[in-house]
């Protein structure tokens, strides 16, 4: 069995494999070290964990009967061509969600659409060659910025209600920020699209399931989609 580790900027997410997802735990950072031993002990047959942070802080996983660790970075072995130019910098997850696109949809020209605290957009094409993609703010950190670079705006979060024009300055930050990212994101896949035929687009991350009811462009919403591709990586990297 395998346990991926998934370290974002404040939050983690634990999952076990055996072949397939068993279970998954969504926690703050703060807590890997319970967390871990709590899946352990739910399932001692977990020979194998394989490490994802986005994050500079020193992790240590010695204590630890595990078989094989294995942190994910630009010496990891990966599934495709990597035609990024600077591949010292390419974020540890992107690699871990174009990984999952090349082993998933082989021979297809596939847009990984990652939305968290910021959003990834990552191309494979069908000759399985990566190129990059583009970085943004996330949806969060859209309402904080407007919220800490003004004087007088407030903090706002998102709500599920479709708002076009704000009657109120609250409404009108909901309608920027949220109408802003599906613009955004419409206008990724149209780009791609008119460039790419039969294009296939992920969208993946924490804002996912509320961002997916709102895109009028049919997509494959997966909130798993980094944590399959860190076990996809098992196979290559952790001698099983």
């Amino acid at each position: 069995m395998n346990l991926t580790l998934d370290i974002g900027n404040t939050h983690a997410k634990l999952a076990v494999f055996d072949d397939k997802l068993i279970m998954v735990k969504n926690f703050k950072a703060k807590f890997i070290d319970d967390n871990i031993n709590d899946f352990l002990k739910l399932y001692p047959s977990i020979r194998n964990l394989i490490v994802c942070s986005v994050i500079n802080r020193d992790l240590n996983f010695d204590n630890y009967n595990f078989k094989n660790v294995h942190f994910v970075s630009e010496s990891t072995k990966i599934p495709f061509t990597n035609l990024y130019n600077t591949k010292t910098t390419l974020g540890n997850d992107r690699i871990a969600l174009v990984s999952r696109a090349s082993f998933k949809y082989s021979n297809k020209n596939v847009l990984i659409i990652d939305a968290g605290s910021c959003i990834t957009y990552d191309f494979i094409n069908e000759s399985n060659e990566y190129f990059g993609g583009a970085i943004s703010p996330g949806m969060n950190m859209r309402f904080k910025s407007l919220n800490e670079f003004t004087s007088n705006l407030p903090l706002t979060k998102p709500i599920n209600k479709a708002i076009i024009s704000g009657s109120n300055t609250q409404d009108s930050i909901i309608s920027g920020v949220i109408n802003g990212v599906i613009f955004e994101i419409e206008g990724f896949i149209d780009q791609y699209s008119s460039k790419y035929n039969n294009l296939t687009v992920i969208l993946t991350g924490g804002d996912s399931d509320f961002l997916s009811k709102r895109l009028k462009i049919s997509i494959f919403a997966n909130q798993n989609f980094l944590l399959e591709g860190l076990n996809d990586l098992v196979k290559l990297n952790i001698s099983t």
